[in-house]
């Protein structure tokens, strides 16, 4: 089976998680924008043998630990779409501009795109191109447990930002209806910020994408 915690990282309250094979042990970390002592403190805690580093997009919260992350471990990273390859390199300026720890520069391993697929252990995930955040945010979909990991794209009761460079209000609309929606009502999906909810249940009220 595959299992998962949440580890809200970096002054913006983000929600890192660790996500595992539970027959092998086999873990990835979903964005690990920071705080990197806290979540190697929950990888040792739950017994888990960290493998890879997945990025759903390369905004500071999100990615602004990948580069340290993967040179102290020796760890791939994998993710996003090359569309956010502008995001990476101006990682340093962002990290001055929001006041976070220098960030690392780094170059994924591996880029992804709409239709791959990711595994941890014996566990596979489906990737999404979700453009609209930003024009290579990906997410994660594990239909096995009825889960996704969708970083910016959707909030419970709010959608992603579109006012930073390279974001797009109706791609975002589009990714969500086109994308997520497909994965079911009763998918939980765990945003990059703020607490889980349903597809169903923002599809029904959430205030952008409600009716949709």
């Amino acid at each position: 089976m595959l299992r998962y915690a949440t580890i809200p990282v970096t002054p913006f309250a983000q929600n890192c998680s660790l996500v595992w094979c539970d027959a092998t042990r086999e873990a990835a970390v979903i964005d690990p924008g920071g705080d990197l002592d806290a979540v190697l403190a929950e990888v040792q805690r739950l017994g888990l043998d960290l493998r890879q580093i997945w990025l759903t997009h390369a905004h500071i919260d999100h990615a602004g630990g990948a580069g340290e992350l993967a040179e102290r471990l020796g760890l791939p990273i994998v993710g996003p779409h090359r569309g956010d390859q502008f995001w990476i390199d101006g990682l340093p300026q962002q990290s001055r501009m929001f006041g976070f720890p220098p960030a690392r520069p780094f170059a994924p391993t591996r880029w992804l795109d709409d239709g791959d697929e990711v595994t941890v252990g014996q566990e596979r995930l489906h990737v999404r191109h979700c453009p609209g955040h930003t024009p290579g945010h990906v997410v994660f979909h594990a239909p096995q447990i009825r889960r996704a990991f969708v970083g910016d794209v959707l909030f419970a009761g709010s959608i992603g930002r579109t006012d930073f460079p390279g974001g797009n209000h109706q791609q975002l609309l589009d990714s969500i209806t086109q994308r997520l929606w497909p994965m079911g009502d009763d998918t939980v999906f765990i945003p990059g910020h703020g607490p889980e909810s349903t597809f169903g249940e923002e599809r029904r009220h959430n205030p952008f994408v409600g009716g949709t």
